[in-house]
């Protein structure tokens, strides 16, 4: 599979391992991959800020960005205060911060951005994610004005819940890049 867009993985809470999809994505792709400096007890407005300048490295109308799971919520924040209009983004398992299942030790991530995002959006989805309800998700995807994938009982569709390369992500994120 081959890709013309400019891909940057930014990975959630606690950052993704060697065997997480987003891994294996970039290193097989030779994606980008945004680096936060705090893992374990972010910050959003240092997350978004170092999103941004991620993005700005490159051409803007061709990232896309491919989020997982608090990452999907950085997004949203980064969106909401630079307004940058990028090619699209792949918002795999948001989380949702303002669940009582939501891990402590991160700041500023609540409530989560219900706004529409400036370009095109994939929101995938489980029916039995731990960190987000259906309900929840599906009021992020539709207030972000995103096409929501359920993909049906899959955790927080990470290693955990047994997702390695995850082809079917691939070709979401394909879609994207078209």
């Amino acid at each position: 599979m081959i890709f013309n867009s400019s891909i940057l993985i930014h990975p959630g809470l606690g950052n993704s391992g060697p065997a997480h999809w987003q891994s294996l994505w970039e290193k097989q792709f030779q994606f980008g991959r945004i680096e936060q400096h705090d893992w374990e007890t972010p910050v959003c407005a240092d997350w978004i800020a170092t999103l941004n300048d991620a993005v700005q490295q490159h051409d803007p109308n061709n990232v896309i960005l491919v989020g997982h799971s608090l990452a999907c919520a950085t997004i949203a924040y980064w969106v909401q205060k630079y307004n940058v209009h990028i090619k699209g983004a792949l918002l795999v398992a948001p989380s949702d911060t303002e669940a009582d299942t939501y891990p402590s030790g991160t700041s500023g991530f609540s409530p989560v951005p219900l706004i529409k995002l400036p370009f095109k959006s994939i929101v995938v989805a489980s029916s039995n994610d731990y960190y987000a309800a259906t309900a929840r998700v599906r009021l992020f995807a539709d207030s972000w004005g995103s096409e929501l994938v359920n993909i049906g009982d899959a955790g927080h569709i990470n290693v955990g819940s047994g997702f390695g390369e995850w082809e079917q992500g691939l070709k979401l994120l394909k879609q994207l890049d078209n």
